[in-house]
């Protein structure tokens, strides 16, 4: 898999990637969340191709606290294959030399087979509680 920068016309493939993988929800439009990624560290958000394909995405951020990880998909008929491990480690290698100390990412409660993956990278709960407020309606 070749890694490399969202481009805009990867748009749509981005898009029908996440919906392929259930990222997508009626409250975040994914227009919306793309549209505001490229204004903030864009060369962070990577894509990953095949023969052409766009199989695999991760928006990666850092705060000047911490990382974070959003939107990291591969397409079902690729997991298996080691594509998202390769996608996090080229974030956490990105992460690493602006000097992000740690990596923070939310897994939707219950979907054990996600939180199993990241667990296998090193990845372990916190114990916190994560809460949110939406400021900007997408819908």
């Amino acid at each position: 898999m070749q890694l490399r920068p969202f481009s805009p016309a990867d748009e749509s493939s981005v898009i029908q990637l996440w919906s392929d993988c259930g990222l997508t929800r009626r409250w975040n439009d994914p227009v919306k969340d793309i549209a505001r990624k490229l204004t903030v560290q864009p060369e962070l958000f990577l894509v990953g191709e095949i023969d052409g394909a766009i199989v695999a995405s991760g928006m990666f951020g850092f705060d000047g606290l911490r990382g974070w990880v959003h939107y990291l998909a591969v397409a079902p008929g690729r997991q298996g294959e080691a594509l998202g491990r390769q996608l996090m480690r080229e974030g956490e290698r990105l992460l690493t030399a602006m000097g992000c100390p740690k990596i923070n990412l939310q897994v939707r409660t219950g979907n054990e087979r996600v939180i199993g993956f990241y667990r296998a990278l090193g990845y372990e709960a916190d114990d916190t509680v994560s809460l949110g407020k939406r400021l900007i309606p997408d819908d």
